[in-house]
């Protein structure tokens, strides 16, 4: 087991990974930035280093001064969290050639199953289904429009690299293809690096559905159930649960299956996601790889009792999987809601600046992650979430009742928050039948969708 790991990381997430190692009895370095300096998890790491000013190009994402940290604080391993640098295969390949360990998969997994593209022959090659789309990227808007005819309209346009809903456009016709694929290419350049793009046929009112994978370095792999995350806003999630509300035992058996088979056939070790489209017709198809731990984890660690950052940890230092198919039993219902500091009125503007009081809800099945505090200043650099709210209970009906109480409990005086805009969808009478998917948001709230 390793004795000291530095988190390359800030917030809930940092705080999350911090309380993991606290106890498997292992040391903490937490890295920061300038904006980040009175954060409350770093009061709980066991040594802290500034790592530079509060862009994050200057300081979460700056390898150099990472890897400078790292090793000045003589750890062992480095755990990335979720965003910025956990999905860098460069930075899993710098850790590699500098001796200390990489809580994550392989450097040539996470290139591999990075490239959407690439991801997609990997799941061809491993019989699981995908969106009928190109073979691999397209070269120019003249190809475009000839797979896009092949295929059939309406097509989504994907960036190849990253992920996030950036580089992501929907076509209905070829001069919205035209003009989508130049957006779509732009926007991944810009986000990326990388304007590669390819085509997907575009699947009308998918639910999204994601299998959490854990797999060890002896090549034992085993899935720990699906999370529902098809309420969405532009790509992004706004509340997840499992299990989910609308596929049969049948069906949630067959991805499961799938999802394994495609992390066996990309080598995949380490905890990551699966993630998967499923239409009305109930048929399936691949979407991507999410090659680390994801920010909506804790919604399988409360249907499960399983703790994925420990798993994660133990996973990276060697230790082969002690948990088998059979052990796994979720229970009960989840559900997890994103609290964003953002008004929702104003088009999710986001809403920085000081929390003059914070007080996060309680009572039975009740957990909240978050970094934030009363007197807190929320940073403008950095994403606007600032906590992870979640309830398990023994059904579904059950969960959201307890949701919509706790959501009704949580005192947040400042900044404007999507607490309401959440309370509301639970209310919403599709929402309580289980009656949603992907669109949800866009259709009844009337907000602009990247189209």
């Amino acid at each position: 087991m390793f004795r000291r790991i530095l988190i390359a990381n800030r917030g809930e997430i940092a705080q999350r990974i911090i309380r993991a190692c606290k106890e498997l009895d292992i040391e903490t370095v937490a890295v920061y930035s300038e904006a980040d300096a009175d954060a409350l998890y770093l009061r709980q790491a066991d040594e802290t280093i500034c790592i530079g000013k509060a862009a994050s190009s200057a300081s979460y994402l700056d390898i150099p001064s990472i890897i400078s940290a790292a090793e000045i604080a003589d750890v062992e391993a480095i755990h990335p969290g979720y965003g910025f640098l956990a999905e860098n295969a460069h930075f899993a390949e710098v850790c590699r050639s500098c001796q200390i360990g990489f809580i994550g998969p392989s450097p040539e997994t996470i290139a591999s199953v990075g490239n959407k593209a690439r991801a997609r022959e990997i799941a061809i090659g491993a019989k699981v289904p995908v969106v009928p789309g190109s073979d691999g990227p397209v070269r120019d808007e003249t190809d475009a429009v000839r797979v896009a005819q092949e295929i059939g309209y309406p097509i989504l346009i994907k960036a190849s690299s990253g992920g996030g809903g950036r580089g992501m456009r929907v076509a209905s016709n070829e001069p919205s293809m035209k003009t989508g694929f130049r957006q779509a290419q732009a926007e991944a350049k810009a986000a990326f690096g990388d304007e590669t793009v390819y085509l997907e046929k575009f699947v009308e009112r998918p639910r999204h559905i994601e299998v959490q994978i854990l797999g060890d370095k002896a090549g034992n792999v085993i899935h720990l159930g699906e999370r529902d995350c098809s309420i969405q806003r532009r790509h992004q999630k706004l509340i997840e649960e499992a299990p989910s509300p609308s596929i049969s035992a049948k069906l949630r058996d067959k991805i499961a299956t799938a999802a394994i088979r495609m992390a066996k056939a990309a080598d995949y070790h380490n905890a990551g996601t699966v993630e998967f489209l499923v239409d009305s017709e109930d048929n399936f198809y691949f979407i991507e790889v999410n090659a680390r731990i994801q920010v909506e984890h804790t919604v399988t660690e409360m249907t499960t009792g399983v703790d994925l950052i420990q798993q994660q940890i133990r996973m990276a230092a060697g230790e082969p999987l002690k948990l088998r198919q059979k052990d796994v039993t979720p229970r009960g219902h989840t559900i997890e809601c994103r609290i964003n500091a953002e008004d929702p009125e104003k088009d999710f503007q986001p809403s920085p600046g000081l929390l003059k009081t914070f007080v996060p809800p309680g009572g039975p099945g009740v957990r909240v992650d978050s970094h934030c505090f009363s007197g807190y200043r929320i940073p403008p650099h950095y994403d606007s979430m600032i906590a992870k709210l979640l309830v398990h209970r023994n059904t579904r009906e059950e969960a959201i009742a307890t949701m919509l109480r706790a959501l009704g409990e949580f005192v947040i005086e400042g900044p404007k928050t999507t607490i309401p805009f959440l309370m509301d969808i639970l209310e919403h009478s599709d929402f309580r039948r289980g009656n949603h998917d992907t669109g949800f948001v866009e259709r009844y709230y009337n907000l602009p969708s990247k189209r």
